[in-house]
């Protein structure tokens, strides 16, 4: 695991609901909400604005704050980790609720794990009548460690309780953490005896077979739906942010195909730094334009424009050639998406 890589996953933008439930969390425990935002840069008005966003970076600041300000207390977490319930992950809590069974919900919140709470990577390993769920702590800071694990936890057991109506049977839990009283909480909470501690990673380990127990609400059009609303956040996500952010208004702005030189001189520039920030950034100014002009076409088409229209304003040479870059983005026409979707607001966490 190299530094390139830990920057880049800092720099990953997420939604500041996380974010305004550690604070409302914190405040509750009494610290001050200046002391938790120091040095975050996330001003107030955003944790009120489901919309706005941060990047991870900043939410490990404010987790190094709530933990030095409470004394970096065993359990901590765990206490925060209960203010977390499904309408908290937005679309992905939709996409997850509304899959056919647990086992697919659970993929899907392990695809989409940069829209949800965890500021780790988790994976789903199956072992004959066992299915282990394994924490990866990389690139998560060691001070505030324990406090993620245990949050995550907690999450994860108020999150599948919102959700099921029955407690899943847990048969082990391995924690990267050393023992203390508080922890008999663990077991309370999790419904689990066998504990081990001081393990090099955290891991949930159930019954294989309870993953094949249908979810209550379970609709597999619904779950598509809203799938793929998560992995289109989750694609815009990863396109934005320093000078692709910047990319991306200067094109938006235009409201049509623009060059990669024009754009260029609009930033001061050459378009050899350009191409080099925007690699550094893991894109490239073709995959910004792409998406951009697939976002706009989206929306307006589902502002009721015409295709005629929308080709015309995108720049185009004739409805057939917008036609075909269409398909090519959505799968279908740009007159089946919209009426489709004429009328809709895009989901948004």
């Amino acid at each position: 695991m190299g530094s390139d890589w830990i920057r880049q996953r800092a720099a990953q933008l997420r939604s500041t609901t996380n974010a305004a439930l550690m604070v409302e969390y914190a405040v509750g425990r009494g610290l001050r909400r200046p002391d938790v935002l120091r040095h975050t840069d996330i001003g107030e008005h955003q944790l009120s604005d489901p919309t706005a966003e941060i990047t991870l970076g900043q939410e490990y600041t404010l987790m190094r704050n709530l933990v030095s300000g409470l004394g970096d207390e065993p359990g901590t977490g765990m206490m925060a980790g209960l203010l977390c319930h499904p309408p908290s992950l937005g679309v992905l809590g939709l996409a997850a609720i509304s899959s056919p069974t647990l086992r697919s919900a659970a993929e899907t919140a392990m695809r989409y794990a940069d829209l949800s709470f965890t500021v780790a990577e988790h994976e789903m390993q199956d072992h004959g009548d066992e299915v282990w769920l394994v924490r990866h702590d990389r690139g998560v800071p060691p001070e505030i460690r324990r406090f993620a694990v245990e949050r995550d936890v907690a999450a994860i057991w108020t999150i599948q309780m919102d959700v099921l109506p029955i407690r899943l049977p847990i048969v082990r839990v391995e924690v990267a953490a050393q023992p203390d009283p508080v922890y008999e909480m663990f077991g309370a909470i999790l419904g689990v005896d066998n504990i081990v501690y001081g393990a090099k990673k955290s891991i949930l380990v159930g019954q294989a077979r309870t993953l094949e127990m249908p979810m209550p609400q379970a609709n597999p059009a619904t779950s598509r739906y809203y799938e793929r609303q998560c992995a289109d956040l989750l694609q815009r996500r990863r396109n934005r942010g320093g000078i692709s952010e910047q990319v991306r208004e200067l094109l938006i702005r235009r409201g049509r195909v623009a060059g990669q030189t024009h754009i260029a001189a609009d930033l001061d520039l050459s378009v050899r730094t350009l191409r080099r920030r925007l690699s550094d950034e893991g894109t490239t100014f073709r995959e910004l334009a792409t998406e951009t002009v697939g976002l706009l076409a989206e929306e307006l088409l589902v502002s009721g424009l015409t295709v005629e229209h929308v080709a015309d304003q995108l720049g185009y040479s004739s409805v057939s050639a917008f036609t075909t870059a269409f398909r090519a983005w959505k799968g279908q026409s740009p007159g089946h998406y919209a009426r489709l979707h004429r009328g809709r607001v895009a989901a948004r966490v």
